[in-house]
């Protein structure tokens, strides 16, 4: 898999507003806004991110850049993290990094229920076992690491 294409920063970072501003209704339910804290600074940062599936009131994301992602490091070294979503404000809440096989069945099963949205973000960021109709490979859960992120 060649590495992922990247977003350009205005453009991942707007949503962030929205979101600050109480109205990430209007995303429909479909992102949520991650507020971390820096593993080294202990800067409050703030990610906006795709929910590929609901478990109950847990909202699961995927790092489409891996572990490179900075978002995905910070909370590997600290879970605690405010989740924004809909209207309203952020609220503590718990993030997972699910174990490669749960990790594996949710990618799939974003894959099979969200076709053309999963081709699209493949095709996007360069990931091609987003785009292709093939089986994933057996390593797709360590190149796109699965969150759980579960509202206190």
């Amino acid at each position: 898999m060649s590495s992922p294409r990247r977003i350009p920063r205005p453009l991942a970072r707007a949503p962030v507003r929205v979101f600050r501003l109480g109205a990430g209704g209007v995303f429909g339910g479909r992102l949520v806004m991650v507020e971390h804290r820096g593993r080294t600074s202990g800067r409050v940062r703030q990610v906006v991110l795709e929910t590929v599936a609901r478990q109950g009131p847990a909202h699961v994301v995927v790092s489409g850049y891996g572990w490179s992602a900075q978002w995905l490091r910070n909370v590997h070294a600290d879970p605690r993290v405010r989740l924004w979503s809909g209207w309203g404000r952020g609220r503590a809440a718990r993030a997972e990094i699910l174990p490669p096989e749960e990790a594996r069945a949710v990618i799939a099963r974003y894959r099979r229920e969200h076709p053309a949205a999963a081709k699209a973000l493949g095709r996007a960021l360069r990931l091609a076992p987003l785009r292709s109709g093939t089986p994933l490979p057996p390593d797709v859960s360590a190149r796109l690491p699965v969150v759980r992120i579960t509202p206190r």
